[in-house]
């Protein structure tokens, strides 16, 4: 079994993070696994960390009135779960659901706040970061609207 600093050097989100950066994250991370079907959390509740994702998957969804839950992405091993902890009012924009069994690091977000507003240096390079998976999940949400609205042919 490996310890929680090797599954934070071995995944791709932190790739080429200092060992003192890894070192900083390691006291704020714990394995948290999920079975399949397990909620991980619902859209605009609080969002208060992130997970980074080693085995299985994750589906996100968003609510849509007279429609229900409709899946927006799937997320699997070597992604990051959560970005609304970095940003206010810290509210999750999806929710998250374990599509099967996933293995994973939940890390504190409020205290990673706390360390890049400490560290800006630290700070921008997490933000850099996750500015890409909003980014990503901007696309991928974009794609699928395009997909459920897409005019009969």
């Amino acid at each position: 079994m490996s310890t929680t600093r090797e599954l934070l050097e071995a995944h791709p989100f932190l790739a080429g993070l200092t060992a003192g950066d890894i070192g900083r994250l390691e006291p704020l991370a714990r394995p948290e696994p999920f079975p399949a079907g397990t909620r991980i959390f619902e859209e605009n509740g609080p969002a208060e960390r992130f997970w980074l994702i080693g085995d299985g998957q994750v589906d996100l969804d968003i609510r849509v009135p007279g429609r229900g839950d409709v899946i927006m992405e799937t997320l699997g091993p070597g992604t990051v779960l959560g970005w609304s902890w970095l940003f206010p009012p810290y509210r999750w924009h999806f929710g998250a659901v374990a599509a099967g069994p996933v293995r994973s690091i939940a890390v504190d977000g409020t205290a990673v706040r706390a360390l890049c507003d400490a560290d800006p240096v630290f700070g921008y390079e997490l933000t850099r970061r996750f500015m890409a998976v909003v980014v990503g999940r901007m696309q991928a949400t974009r794609l699928r609207l395009l997909d459920l609205y897409r005019a009969p042919a």
